[in-house]
């Protein structure tokens, strides 16, 4: 006999450690990356790298344009996990383990699909970790970056 629950998609609302399954997933709403993205984020880290800054290199380097920082993607990847209507109790984000699959462009518009990809309880009875596993996926269906990151949740 199994004594695995069968994987849910999550519904709206708040869910703590105890509520969620291995498997559990949701999608989160969509935002659509834009050129003020883009220069902020590479005022804010000092990333000014050509490639996100100058259409003509980037183009030089076999993208069709300007292409957005990595790190700004997983940033408003973690942006729409926080912000969507299926709320996870977090505590704090533990880890990531993150790749970039394919370039974020300017005028793409992103969701994520987030799963359950695992749970262990922790020496305080009233938190646990979860690994979530995350994709963020384009306007045309690309998966442009992936990964997994622990999340300490409240009960």
């Amino acid at each position: 006999m199994n004594d695995t629950p069968a994987p849910r998609i999550l519904a709206s609302g708040e869910y703590g450690y105890g509520d969620v399954n291995i498997g559990d997933s949701y999608k989160t709403s969509g935002i659509t990356v834009t050129e003020a993205h883009v220069v902020g984020f590479a005022g804010l880290s000092g990333d000014l790298f050509d490639v996100h800054m100058d259409d003509q290199f980037a183009r030089e380097q076999g993208f069709p344009g300007r292409i957005a920082h990595g790190l700004l993607g997983l940033s408003l990847a973690d942006g729409l996990k926080t912000r969507c209507a299926v709320r996870l109790r977090g505590v704090a984000t533990l880890s990531w383990n993150w790749s970039f699959r394919a370039p974020l462009m300017i005028g793409d518009r992103i969701h994520a699909e987030i799963a359950i990809a695992a749970k262990r309880a922790t020496k305080r009875d009233d938190r646990g970790i979860v690994t979530l596993g995350i994709k963020v996926i384009n306007d045309k269906a690309v998966t442009v970056q992936e990964g997994e990151t622990q999340l300490l949740m409240q009960v």
